[in-house]
C-alpha cells in the first residue's frame, strides 16, 4: 500500500467512495492494491495499481487479476510518493497507455512531488494517451460521470448531476450516528407523549 498515511487514507477512501457508489452495478468491480497479472505465463509481469475500475466484469471476491481472463481496466487512479511518482510518470504510464486503459489518472496527496500539478490525468484517444487540462483543480472523467477533484488538502470525487461531493465513509458513518441521535431523541420524545397519555 501507500508509503503514508496520507497514501493510505487516500486510496481507502477512493476505494470505498467508489465502492458505495456502483454498489447497486453487478457489472462494475472497483480494486485497490491488488496484483494485477498483464501477461499470460509470465508471473514477473505484475503491478498493483492503487484503484483500478472494471466495467462489463462480474463482481465477485478476486485473489488476483489477471487481464486475459477480465480485460483491460478503464480507469487507474495512482497516488504518488517519494518511491513511485517517477515510475507513475513513465514506466506505469506507458504500459496502462499500451493495455489500453481509458484514464490514467495521477496525484500527488503530499504537494511535493508534482510541483506543477499535484493532480495529472491522461484520456486515451487513438491508442495513445493525452493529457487533460485540469482547470481549478477539477476534471472530468467520462467513464465515472464524475469530476475528480483536488481541493487543495486531498482528492475527491464530485457528482455533477447532484452536485454534491461523493461522500466518503467517515462521512457517512458520521451521518448515520446523526440519524440515530435524533431517532433517539425522537423516540424519548413520543415516549413522554404516551405516558402523559
Amino acid at each position: 500500500m501507500g508509503e503514508t498515511d496520507f497514501h493510505i487514507i487516500l486510496i481507502t477512501n477512493l476505494f470505498q467512495t467508489l465502492r458505495t457508489f456502483f454498489a447497486n452495478r453487478n457489472d462494475v468491480v472497483v480494486i485497490a492494491d491488488m496484483m494485477f497479472y498483464y501477461e499470460e505465463g509470465n508471473p514477473r509481469k505484475v503491478i498493483a495499481p492503487d484503484v483500478m475500475i472494471v466495467k462489463g466484469i462480474k463482481k465477485y471476491s478476486r485473489r488476483t487479476f489477471k487481464v486475459w481472463e477480465e480485460k483491460t481496466p478503464d480507469i487507474v487512479f495512482e497516488i504518488s510518493s517519494r518511491g513511485t511518482w517517477k515510475e507513475d510518470l513513465q514506466k506505469k504510464y506507458l504500459l496502462y497507455q499500451d493495455l489500453g486503459v481509458k484514464e490514467y489518472y495521477i496525484f500527488d496527496p503530499e504537494y511535493d512531488y508534482l510541483k506543477d500539478e499535484p493532480l495529472i490525468a491522461y484520456h486515451l484517444k487513438n491508442g495513445s494517451f493525452e493529457e487533460v487540462k485540469v482547470k481549478r483543480g477539477r476534471v472530468f472523467s467520462p467513464s465515472l460521470g464524475l469530476e475528480i477533484v483536488d481541493t487543495g488538502e486531498t482528492l475527491r470525487l464530485f457528482n455533477p448531476e447532484t452536485k454534491n461531493f461523493l461522500p466518503t465513509m467517515e462521512e457517512l458513518a458520521s451521518a448515520a450516528e446523526e440519524l440515530e441521535t435524533e431517532n433517539a431523541k425522537l423516540r424519548a420524545e413520543l415516549a413522554k407523549l404516551k405516558r402523559r397519555n
